[in-house]
């Protein structure tokens, strides 16, 4: 499967972007889907991840109440919705695809990886 991701940007902090995902491909519905981020000097890190169906949604404490994670089977798309951006919110998004959810939160369980999209939260 091909991963595109979109939707980054410049925003200041307290505002709000939804980062996309597009997928190719049929089995879209087949697949775990998560969002990392990597920040300049930093190790890419888990941000969320939603299941197959799209019912179980997985965040890591620092976004959680503020990020949304959904998919659209249909439209074989992932996207992340994230409110009240933070300046450590800055970052390059990566969307991934998973056949398994055990494991979710970390990188080398995801087969799919889409190019990155910048975010930068200005204070």
């Amino acid at each position: 499967v091909q991963l595109q991701a979109s939707g980054g940007g410049l925003v200041q902090a307290g505002g709000s972007l939804r980062l996309s995902c597009a997928a190719s491909g049929r089995t879209f519905s087949s697949y775990v889907m998560g969002w990392f981020r990597q920040a300049p000097g930093k190790e890419r890190e888990f941000v969320a991840a939603i299941s197959r169906s799209g019912v179980s949604t997985y965040y890591t404490d620092s976004v959680k109440g503020r990020f949304t994670i959904s998919r659209d089977n249909a439209k074989n798309t992932v996207y992340l919705q994230m409110n009240s951006l933070k300046p450590e919110d800055t970052a390059v998004y990566y969307c991934a695809a998973s056949v398994e959810l055990y494991g979710y939160r970390r990188s080398d369980q995801y087969l799919y990886w889409g190019q990155g999209t910048q975010v930068t939260v200005s204070s």
